[in-house]
């Protein structure tokens, strides 16, 4: 009898007897691979190792007690900052990022902060052996520490071994190399990688243990392996950054204790990670003086104001098309921005190529960084520096109107922290803020009078572009 295949998709899960080049089930391209349809195996009537469920009984809402949810701090404050306070007990948590960006690095690090205080960890590795494990963790100065390792990739031995052990916070890294003997598929199957996060989650629910998944990335970035994975989880965080640079970011893209929007920032450096926590000097730190085309915004990540060095540099264009390169913004708000700044600035770039950089590798997604990157490129257009005092911060509209952001006092707050005597901002038409003590506010209404106070109008280059033309 011929083997018949089967077809599933490595994002969502979804299964075909055929092949698809756009998945039915969440559309992405290219996702379906195939597998061998496991063999029907006898029915054997066999008694079950442990019930299955929870067995937890019926109960009313209205008798059920709720505890104020308690975080466990882990002695890293830019990763408690981005968990909502610390690790709650029971909760099951999914970290992914790009190879060498210093996952394990880090949770290696919470592990021997966590034994410090005494707690029971268990460190389960499916990828390297126990000793590279110990090589590691001279390195970040914690090899004394008793953490308890398991080098185990196989899910019955390894939930045998935590019911046996009982720990605390345990960490799986990888759930990709996890899978049960008596399923036919591979390891880091959509199968294997649902089935051996389903046991870990009923582990960490019925024995209150935190439960850290270390995920691999696709090209995409997102987390390989079935969609259903990160519905199943309480966290999930994304480390990033490149791994030729020193700076990583951490982000919670779900976070069922605490808020989505906040950032931790760390310095990869020979001792593990290093938590950053004055983020604006740090990011500042390296800015070039006197030179034209840079502009400090204040950001909010989350809770926290961050000032970044925004970037933009305005060329000749020798093109039909002039080219926009855009990195750490959305390309599509920046050339609408582009648009305004013609059409209601009068600042010509029709015959510019632009480039716009955040600098420190931020992403900035809110609106409130239109003021700061159009003044930027016309910084570079004009060829004219801006004074290093100043900061500038507010969302553009198509009409040319600079509009109000929220958060208002805490970016004032920061960037007099940092030195910033005059600010760029929208105008206050109710009065609510008030400069902390010797910063200057200069309120514009229009994008044309902030380029005016600014006296960035006289364009170089650009008017040198027209006489060529």
């Amino acid at each position: 009898m011929k083997k018949k295949t089967l077809y599933a998709c490595t994002a969502c899960g979804f299964e075909s007897p055929r092949w698809y080049g756009k998945c039915p089930g969440c559309e992405a391209w290219n996702t379906l691979e195939e597998i061998p349809e496991p063999a029907e195996a006898p029915i054997v009537k066999t008694t079950q190792k442990r019930p299955g469920g929870t067995g937890d009984a019926v109960q009313e809402l209205s008798v059920i007690t709720a505890d104020e949810t308690i975080h466990q701090t882990t002695g890293i404050p830019e990763f408690d900052r981005v968990l909502g306070g610390g690790i709650v007990e029971g909760s099951l948590l999914l970290i992914g990022g790009e190879p060498g960006v210093g996952k394990s690095t880090l949770l290696l690090q919470v592990c021997a902060n966590l034994a410090r205080l005494g707690k029971r960890v268990l460190y389960v590795t499916g990828e390297e052996s126990t000793r590279q494990i110990k090589l590691r963790a001279q390195r970040l100065h914690a090899g004394q520490e008793k953490v308890a390792v398991l080098s185990e990739n196989a899910m019955d031995a390894v939930e045998e071994k935590l019911n046996a052990f009982s720990p605390e916070y345990a960490v799986v890294d990888s759930i990709q190399t996890m899978y049960r003997p008596d399923m036919a598929s591979s390891p880091g199957s959509v199968s294997q990688v649902r089935e051996s996060a389903s046991i870990l989650m009923r582990y960490a629910k019925t024995s209150g243990c935190a439960v850290f998944l270390v995920g691999h990335v696709t090209k995409d970035g997102a987390i390989a392996g079935p969609r259903v994975l990160e519905h199943m989880v309480d966290v999930v965080l994304y480390f990033e950054g490149d791994h030729r640079r020193e700076y990583r970011l951490l982000r919670a893209n779900k976070n069922r204790y605490g808020s989505v929007n906040e950032l931790g920032l760390f310095e990869m450096t020979g001792e593990g990670m290093r938590p950053v926590e004055n983020a604006s000097e740090t990011l500042l730190r390296d800015r070039a003086p006197g030179i034209s085309g840079s502009v400090v915004f204040c950001g909010m990540e989350g809770s926290r104001p961050v000032l970044v060095d925004l970037q933009a540099l305005a060329a000749q264009s020798f093109y039909p098309s002039p080219k926009r390169t855009v990195n750490g913004m959305d390309q599509g708000r920046v050339a609408l921005l582009l648009a305004v700044m013609e059409k209601r600035a009068g600042l010509k770039l029709y015959n510019q190529d632009v480039y716009v950089n955040v600098a420190g590798g931020l992403s900035l997604d809110e609106p409130a960084a239109d003021l700061a990157l159009c003044l930027a490129v016309a910084s570079s257009l004009s060829d004219r520096t801006l004074p290093a005092d100043v900061a500038a911060m507010g969302e553009v509209g198509l009409l040319g109107e600079v509009r109000p952001i929220p958060h208002m006092d805490r970016r004032l707050a920061e960037c007099a922290r940092l030195g910033f005597e005059q600010v760029i901002c929208p105008k206050d038409r109710l009065g609510k803020s008030k400069p902390p003590k010797g910063m200057r506010l200069i309120p514009v209404s229009t994008l044309s009078q902030a380029v005016a106070a600014l006296h960035l109008l006289t364009t170089g280059r650009g008017a040198r572009g027209d006489a060529q033309e």
